[in-house]
C-alpha cells in the first residue's frame, strides 16, 4: 500500500527547487514553514488512507459507460465528494473565485500524492485546473462570474477538447465547426476523440473547453477559436438546467488507468431535444485566437502530467522495495540470517532499486523546479519575471518527457524485481507499469517535448538562458569539488564530465538551427532531452547532499553519478554523430 513520502517531498521542495528560500524572504506574503508542513502531511493522509484503498477497484471495475452515460468505480463519487471538501481543488485557485492562491509548487506536490496513490483519479482535476487558468486568463467577466468559482472549488470539473480523429498533434487538420449564433453565442458541431474525463457522475456539470474553426477562419493553426460548452447549460440563478447538445458516444478499452473515462464527444448531433441541434458555446479570448488560450492550458497540463510520472515511479518503488525485502532466495554475502536470503541483499537488486530511487527523486526535483518557476515568475516583475518565465518554459519539456519516462522505466524494473509475481495482476506491480504508459503520449508526446525544447527553449534569451541555467549547474559541482569528501566519491568530477557534454551539444545544436539545417537537430532532439534531464537531475540530487550532508542522500548523489550519469557521453555521441546514419537508414522505412 502507497505510503506519501511526505518528509521526503517536503525537503525536495524546500531545499531543491527553492521553496524555504522563498518563504524566507517573503516572497508569497505570510505563507509559513509551518502551514507548507501542515498541507503536506494532511495531503499524505488523505492520498494514502482514502484514495490509494479505492485504487484496486477503480482499475479493476473501471469506468462504464450506459446511455451516454458515465458511471465511476464504487466508492470514487464519494471520495471525490470529500477531496473537494478538503479544500484540494482550490488550492492554487484565484482568491477572487474561491481559491487559496497557493503556491504552484504546493499544488504540484500534492497531485504527486494523489497521483501516486492512484493516478486515474489524479488526472480528472487536473484538466480541471487547465481550465481554471485559461479562464482565468482569457475568458470574459461574465463566463467567468457565471463558471470559475464552481470550478475553483471543484463543485464542476472542466475538461480540454482538442484531439480528432485526423487531427492529433497536428492541429491545423482539426475539423470542428463553429457558427455564429446571432446572439453571441455559438453552435459547435464536430466529435472529439480522447477526451478525459468527457463525461462522468462525479460533478452535476462538466464544463468542455473545445476548439473547433469558424467559416471564415483562415486555414491551419492561425483560424482555430477556443469555446466554453457546458455539459448543461445554466439557468438564471446560476444552476444546471436544460442539457446542452454534446454527449459521450463512447468510452476506451485502455491498457492502463482504467477507471478515468477517456471519451468520444460529439457535438451538435441532436442529442439534446426539442430544439436545433447544435451545441452552445460562448468564445474564450478572440476568433482565431483559440490555440493562444489553449495553451495556457496545455503548459500547465504539461507539467501536472510529469508529476505523473515521477508519482507512479514513488508508488512501484515502494511496492518493488517491500517485496524485496520479504521475498527470499538464494544465499548473499550481507545476509547473516537463517536460511534464504532477502532477495534486497543481492547486489543486481541492490542496483535495480537504486536505480528506480535515484531516478525517481531526480524527476522529482526537475518537476518541482519547473514549479517554482512558474511561482517566481507569477510574483516577479520587470526582467525577473522575464527570466523565470524562461526558466520555467525551458524546463517543462524536462518535466513531463523525462519525468514520464522515469515512471516507465521505474515501473517497468519494478515489475523485474518482482520476478515472475510482476507479471501476474495480483502484486499490482503489472497495473503501475500499464497506467505509467500513458503519460509519455499524452499532452504532447515525448518526441513533441523534444522537438520543443530543442526548437524553441533552446533560443529563449537570445539564445543565452540556457547556458545561464548550466552555470548553475556547474556551481553545484564546483560546491561538490569544495567539500574534498570520500563520500562523494567521483561525484564532482562526473558531474563537471556531463555538464561539458551538455554545453558542448547545445551549442552543436544552437548551430544547426542557425545554420537552417532543422532536420540534423531535430535528429538529435529526443537524447538531448535525455542527457539535458540527466544533468539537471544528477545537479539536482548534489544540491539535495549539499544541503543538510545527510550519509544517504550523499550515497544516492554518488550512485547516480557513478551508474547512471557516465550516459551523458554516449548521448553526447548519438546526437553529433548519429545524424548521417539515421538519415541513411531511415529512406528503408518510407513507403510513400
Amino acid at each position: 500500500m502507497y505510503r506519501a513520502p511526505v518528509e521526503e517531498i517536503a525537503f525536495a521542495l524546500k531545499h531543491v527547487a527553492g521553496l524555504r528560500a522563498a518563504l524566507d524572504a517573503g516572497t508569497f506574503g505570510d505563507l509559513g514553514e509551518d502551514l507548507v508542513d501542515a498541507i503536506l502531511e494532511e495531503a499524505g493522509r488523505f492520498a494514502s488512507e482514502e484514495v490509494a484503498p479505492l485504487y484496486k477497484v477503480g482499475d479493476r471495475t473501471g469506468a462504464r459507460l450506459s446511455d451516454a452515460a458515465v458511471t465511476m468505480p464504487p466508492g470514487w463519487k464519494e471520495l471525490y465528494k470529500h477531496w473537494v471538501e478538503g479544500g484540494w481543488n482550490s488550492l492554487n485557485g484565484p482568491e477572487e473565485f474561491g481559491g487559496q492562491a497557493l503556491p504552484t509548487m504546493l499544488g504540484v506536490a500534492t497531485l504527486e500524492m494523489w497521483n501516486s496513490a492512484s493516478m486515474a483519479f489524479g488526472i480528472g482535476p487536473t484538466l480541471s485546473m487547465g481550465a481554471v487558468e485559461a479562464l482565468e486568463k482569457h475568458a470574459s467577466e461574465d463566463l467567468k462570474s457565471a463558471y470559475l468559482a464552481k470550478l475553483v472549488s471543484g463543485e464542476w470539473m472542466g475538461t480540454m477538447n482538442l484531439t480528432e480523429p485526423q487531427a492529433g498533434s497536428d492541429l491545423a487538420a482539426l475539423r470542428t465547426r463553429a457558427e455564429r449564433a446571432g446572439d453571441g453565442t455559438y453552435r459547435i458541431f464536430g466529435q472529439k476523440i480522447f477526451i478525459t474525463y468527457g463525461e462522468h457522475d462525479l460533478t452535476d456539470n462538466i464544463v468542455h473547453l473545445v476548439l473547433a474553426r469558424l467559416p471564415d477562419a483562415p486555414a491551419g493553426t492561425r483560424g482555430i477559436s477556443l469555446f466554453l460548452v457546458p455539459k448543461f447549460l445554466l439557468n438564471e440563478d446560476g444552476t444546471p438546467g436544460a442539457r446542452n447538445d454534446v454527449f459521450c458516444s463512447g468510452i476506451e478499452e485502455k491498457l492502463g488507468i482504467h477507471a478515468s473515462p477517456t471519451c468520444t464527444m460529439i457535438y451538435g448531433d441532436g442529442f439534446a431535444k426539442g430544439r436545433e441541434p447544435g451545441a452552445v458555446g460562448w468564445l474564450i479570448g478572440e476568433e482565431n485566437r483559440g490555440l493562444a488560450c489553449m495553451f495556457t492550458m496545455m503548459n500547465n497540463a504539461r507539467l501536472l502530467v510529469g508529476i505523473q510520472g515521477v508519482a507512479v515511479a514513488e508508488t512501484a518503488f515502494q511496492k518493488a522495495l517491500a517485496y524485496a525485502n520479504e521475498r527470499r532466495q538464494g544465499k548473499a554475502s550481507s545476509y547473516k540470517g537463517e536460511g534464504m536470503a532477502p532477495i534486497v541483499h543481492h547486489p543486481d537488486v541492490q542496483r535495480n532499486l537504486l536505480t528506480m530511487k535515484a531516478l525517481t527523486q531526480a524527476a522529482r526535483a526537475i518537476a518541482y523546479s519547473c514549479a517554482h518557476a512558474i511561482d517566481m515568475a507569477r510574483v516577479s516583475t520587470g526582467a525577473d519575471k522575464a527570466h523565470w518565465q524562461d526558466r520555467a518554459n525551458l524546463l517543462t519539456p524536462l518535466a513531463k518527457a523525462f519525468s514520464t519516462d522515469v515512471g516507465v522505466d521505474v515501473a517497468s524494473l519494478g515489475v523485474q524485481i518482482h520476478g515472475g509475481m510482476g507479471f501476474i495482476e495480483e502484486t499490482g506491480a503489472a497495473a503501475l507499469l500499464r497506467d505509467a504508459r500513458i503519460a509519455p503520449i499524452y499532452e504532447g508526446t515525448n518526441g513533441i517535448q523534444a522537438i520543443d525544447l530543442v526548437t524553441r527553449k533552446l533560443p529563449l534569451g537570445n539564445g543565452e538562458h540556457v547556458f545561464g541555467y548550466i552555470g548553475e549547474l556547474a556551481g553545484v559541482a564546483i560546491a561538490v569539488a569544495a567539500m574534498n569528501s570520500e563520500a562523494y566519491g567521483r561525484t564532482a568530477l562526473i558531474l563537471e564530465q556531463a555538464l561539458d557534454d551538455l554545453q558542448g551539444v547545445t551549442r552543436h545544436l544552437q548551430m544547426q538551427l542557425g545554420d537552417g539545417r532543422t532536420d540534423d537537430a531535430l535528429a538529435g532532439a529526443t537524447p538531448y532531452l535525455r542527457l539535458f534531464s540527466l544533468v539537471a537531475g544528477g545537479a539536482c540530487l548534489a544540491r539535495a547532499a549539499l544541503a543538510d550532508g545527510d550519509e544517504r542522500r550523499i550515497a544516492l548523489c554518488r550512485f547516480f553519478a557513478e551508474n547512471l550519469l557516465g550516459e551523458t557521453a554516449a548521448l553526447k555521441d548519438r546526437i553529433i554523430g548519429g545524424t548521417a546514419s539515421l538519415a541513411a537508414a531511415a529512406t528503408a522505412l518510407i513507403s510513400a
